[in-house]
């Protein structure tokens, strides 16, 4: 839908510079036909197969048997789409959406309307990680999103669902890939790929993936971030039915951070193209460093059953820097929670330097099938243990002045430490687990979950003050109910339980809290009814969601809780291929709402920062005139967000398309890929979100055009 302030003749330049790259690649790749060799037919399924993933907790059961609505974003789906980030596969998840998504720092998202915890609902080879970082996409095979019920899988968590890293893997064959990027103000990537097995009977594997990026987004007073990545990841058949993985990967990013804009007074501003608020002289990049791995061990016994043990490492150093706008004149009569009548706010220099926080896991399990006469049980139990430790240093939040969104103010660096008191703490997790999957005969199943999690948390002011002390026993249960009306069709039931933990931080908008580090376990619930099956060429996924969570406030300087959230949806998706077209739709229709709130006058208002809806489709086209030729778009559409607790201020809805021209052919017994991505064709200008962060609000604009040109070539 056009945007009001567009003309219409600007709107038809924009659709024709959309129309005209992918014309222009067609006709390219056409001229090019008669001089390379055509590639064979490729049969395409309307998506990528559905295979069991770690996710389910229900072991080797394909994802499509299983009575809960889950994504894969496969290896293929991340390179169409050039993404860097979490934040830039959105587009084919219609119940995940962004939740303080700034560039040059990590991401944050929602899934049904709940902001995934950055400690709690991030998972990495099926073990918890911290996603307080910049996590690369380059060694990533696939990237997993359940959504709905946590519990199943994390002793608390956010409800919405949880998001697994899955790393590439040694490959049976020999890889020898390599891969350049260009694109928009001299932005410059460059990736190898090689894998492959090695020894007697190919015993050894191994996968290295090393990459480098130097992205400079059309954002205005905006430089670079610059990423490196060098990972490897191996196995040893020790014998046929013993298997022992090992892999390892260390990332680093250096770039500024850019903070949103924000309602002027009382009115929300016009959506305008990306600029850079953090553009003062003194202005630092943040820097991101991580070193993360996994040893598992896989042991293949008797009568089909398997012992996975498993341990996993993360360190991550963080250098977190901001000229943060605040608020407008917060010690006098103006605004604290947006920018003045005239784009005026407070300027803070913030540094938060040598930030270190270190993740260990370790899980052990054993899964396998057992009859009891006519029934069949598919059982999967074990422990987790968890230890996580935050180091934060004293910091630095200091006034330095006024600063305007028209960014011709300046202001002094004022680097004073000792000002930012931070919280150090250091969390333990004990978890038990057992989930059993009964296939009664007849299409019917029942499915069974159960986690007992022991929780210790302990954390200290970085001066010294306010240590705490907490001790938690929590218990999620889950089940459900399926029947199979058709092979590999089925209608499901579940209900379940979860946990979510708070902790108050050290330093919140300036304020530090006298009992920083205070944690607060609330009990949350959710039921779901639904269908998803496969059929042919066909694929889909529907459910009704009812998600009741406790939320938690900071009142009078302590965590209380503040009524509820309930999040009601329906959430689908259906993806068809018919001869050489292929067609993805998925959409979210969520009614979430407050309930029961200490302020009366917020009941039955919505969240804000939560979309009423979304939909978000892909169409492909196979060029049967050009062997080797995909055109593609992507349609992403949000609907209104509300910026105000009191529902006064919303965000209009808005649309993005994206479109994507790949070409294979081969060259001297070398198979190259061209892939041109245009993001944001027509270059829509809209407010994408209104995230809170410390009681402000804030604005973040729609991505410029953004065109990106990568060649990859499979040596």
């Amino acid at each position: 839908m056009a945007h009001p302030h567009i003309s219409a003749p600007a709107n038809f330049r924009r659709r024709a510079i959309g129309a005209a790259c992918l014309t222009a690649l067609a006709s390219v790749a056409h001229a090019q036909a008669t001089d390379v060799t055509a590639l064979p037919a490729v049969t395409v399924r309307a998506q990528e197969p559905t295979s069991p993933t770690s996710l389910t907790g229900f072991g080797n059961k394909p994802l499509v048997s299983v009575p809960l609505q889950a994504t894969v974003i496969s290896r293929n789906q991340l390179d169409e789409t050039q993404a860097r980030r979490l934040a830039d596969i959105l587009v084919f998840e219609a119940s995940a959406t962004d939740a303080y998504n700034s560039p040059g720092y990590w991401d944050f998202i929602a899934v049904r309307g709940f902001t995934l915890d950055q400690t709690y609902n991030y998972r990495r080879e099926g073990l918890p990680i911290s996603a307080e970082t910049v996590i690369s996409l380059q060694n990533k095979e696939r990237v997993e999103i359940l959504k709905g019920t946590s519990g199943i899988q994390a002793g608390t968590s956010a409800p919405g669902g949880l998001v697994n890293y899955i790393v590439k893997r040694p490959t049976a064959a020999p890889l020898r890939n390599v891969s350049v990027t260009t694109g928009e103000r001299g932005t410059l990537g460059a990736a190898v790929d090689l894998g492959g097995r090695a020894g007697d009977l190919d015993r050894f594997g191994y996968r290295l993936n090393v990459a480098y990026d130097n992205a400079r987004p059309e954002i205005a007073h905006y430089d670079h971030v610059e990423s490196s990545l060098a990972a490897l990841a191996t196995d040893w058949r020790i014998t046929p039915d013993s298997l022992l993985e090992a892999e390892v990967e260390w990332s680093h990013q250096v770039g500024k951070s850019l903070p949103g804009f924000s309602l002027t007074g009382s009115t929300l501003p016009q959506a305008r193209k990306p600029d850079n608020l953090n553009n003062q002289p003194w202005s630092q990049p943040n820097q991101f460093d991580g070193l993360t791995g996994t040893l598992r061990f896989d042991q293949r016994l008797a009568h089909g059953w398997h012992w996975v043990s498993q341990l996993g490492t993360q360190r991550l150093k963080t250098n977190d820097r901001l000229a943060y706008p605040f608020g407008s004149d917060c010690g006098g009569a103006g605004y604290c929670d947006r920018y003045g009548d005239n784009g005026d706010y407070d300027v803070y220099d913030f540094r938060s330097e040598n930030e270190h926080r270190r993740v260990h896991a370790g899980q052990t399990s054993l899964k396998g099938r057992l009859d009891t006469g006519a029934v069949r049980h598919e059982l999967n139990g074990g422990v987790l243990v968890n230890r996580l430790r935050a180091d934060m240093q004293e910091g630095a939040n200091n006034l330095v002045g006024v600063g305007n969104i028209d960014g011709t103010k300046v202001t002094p660096a004022d680097p004073t430490v000792g000002t930012n008191h931070g919280t150090d703490r250091t969390e333990r997790s004990v978890e038990l687990f057992v989930n059993d999957a009964i296939d009664w005969g007849h299409g019917f199943s029942t499915w069974l979950g159960l986690r007992h999690a022991r929780l210790n948390r302990e954390s200290i002011r970085t001066d010294g003050s306010n240590p705490t002390r907490s001790k938690d026993n929590t218990t999620t249960p889950w089940l459900a109910g399926s029947y199979e009306w058709h092979p590999r069709q089925h209608v499901y039931a579940s209900w379940g339980k979860g946990a979510e933990s708070y902790a108050l931080p050290g330093n919140a908008g300036g304020n530090n809290f006298e009992n920083a580090g205070q944690s607060l376990l609330a009990k949350t619930r959710q039921w779901e009814v639904g269908t998803k099956g496969q059929h042919e060429t066909t694929e889909w996924g529907l459910s009704y969601f009812d998600v009741r969570r406790p939320v938690i406030n900071v009142l009078d300087e302590e965590l209380q809780f503040d009524g509820d959230a309930l999040h009601r949806g329906i959430d689908g998706n259906i993806a068809h291929a018919i001869g050489p077209w292929q067609a993805r739709v998925g959409a979210m229709l969520l009614k979430a709402r407050r309930e029961n709130t200490v302020d009366h006058k917020l009941d039955g208002k919505r969240p804000t920062n939560v979309p009423e809806r979304t939909l978000k489709a892909q169409l492909r086209y196979r060029v049967a005139a050009v062997p080797g030729l995909d055109l593609q778009a992507n349609v992403t559409h949000e609907g209104r967000r509300m910026v105000l607790t009191d529902n006064s201020i919303g965000l209009p809805s808005w649309t993005r398309t994206d479109v994507i021209g790949r070409f294979s052919h081969r060259l001297d017994g070398t198979t190259l890929t061209w892939t041109l991505g245009v993001l944001n064709v027509f270059d829509r200008r809209a407010w994408k979100e209104s995230p809170n962060q410390y009681g402000h609000v804030y604005l973040f604009p729609l991505e410029a055009r953004t065109v990106r040109l990568t060649m990859l070539a499979e040596l």
